[in-house]
């Protein structure tokens, strides 16, 4: 008896509520770039449906072919296999409305960061999705207090900052907005820990932990280049060598997406004031030119059509 009465306890203790006392089973994500994808093959891993919103069918299909690529990539280097991939996208819908959002558990925001848009997206999901739905924001900058006040559930609104690669990070900052609920934030806790993810649960503040700490970093090793003090791959190698970082500071930005990091580094110079987060030239420039890393085959380095670098 002993035995059953500790086995209940545990299932009990891993069982994943939301608010209203169901199981969060199935997740929306609105956005289908490489954060939203990621994200949704992380959860569709851990066994729950998702789906995928999109602005237009363009974009979803291309989102769509991103995805499975990105998973026969990580099939070759036999990190997973093709019946992995098969039960992942099986758990993935794809659709450019909202008129299915409310037969799914928890929503999570996924777009750029971009503080106008990610309000008018919260502004017309509080309107049509249920009252009951947990609303989470990805930012990694923003104020979610401030997105939150054009809702009717603040004490619902809450942000999980993921880290690109999404599926191979296992940390997620928890941020608790000014009116967010206790049973929000440990609902969201269980959720990130059932996908396989360590919560770290943040004050908010401009860039949190994770980018607050790298901007600066990114930025010294761009100002380094600029300079010609080193090349990227001797900057790169010098730091993974030097301090066992996995990727060099320029290899990671290009993994980042260059627009994302310009657009953190604006965000935290706008609203801190300080020098450190004053974004370097070069990466401006690379930003004009469409250079923004990986995903666009070029960056600080140059990549094939894996996402190799091809050194030159």
């Amino acid at each position: 008896m002993a035995d059953e009465k500790l086995k209940l306890e545990d299932l009990l203790e891993k069982t994943l509520v939301t608010s209203d006392g169901n199981q969060i089973n199935s997740v929306v994500i609105i956005g289908a770039g490489i954060m939203g994808q990621g994200i949704a093959q992380t959860v569709a891993a851990a066994g729950m449906d998702v789906l995928i919103i999109e602005k237009d069918e363009e974009h979803l299909n291309n989102s769509k072919e991103n995805l499975s690529e990105n998973i026969d990539r990580e099939i070759k280097r036999w990190a997973m296999t093709q019946s992995e991939k098969k039960s992942i996208l099986s758990r993935i819908q794809w659709d450019t409305g909202h008129d299915k959002i409310n037969d799914y558990d928890l929503i999570i925001e996924a777009v750029d960061e971009d503080y106008e848009l990610k309000r008018s997206i919260f502004k017309k999901l509080d309107q049509v999705a249920r009252k009951d739905i947990i609303f989470v924001s990805n930012t990694s900058t923003l104020s979610l207090t401030k997105i939150a006040e054009v809702t009717h559930r603040q004490e619902k609104i809450i942000g999980m900052h993921f880290l690109n690669p999404v599926p191979k990070v296992p940390v997620v900052e928890i941020i608790k907005c000014l009116n967010t609920s206790n049973k929000t934030v440990e609902i969201i806790k269980s959720f990130a820990a059932r996908i396989g993810k360590t919560p770290v649960e943040v004050y908010e503040y401009p860039g949190f932990v994770t980018t607050r700490a790298i901007v600066p970093l990114l930025n010294e090793a761009m100002y380094i280049l600029l300079e010609d003090v080193a090349t990227a791959k001797d900057i790169d190698t010098a730091m993974k060598l030097g301090y066992n970082f996995q990727y060099g500071p320029l290899e990671m930005a290009d993994m980042m997406g260059l627009d994302e990091v310009l657009a953190w580094m604006e965000t935290l110079w706008k609203t801190l004031g300080e020098p450190r987060y004053r974004a370097c030239p070069i990466l401006r420039k690379l930003v004009r030119e469409k250079k923004l890393g990986r995903k666009t085959g070029e960056g600080f380095y140059k990549y094939d059509e894996n996402g190799k670098i091809i050194l030159e």
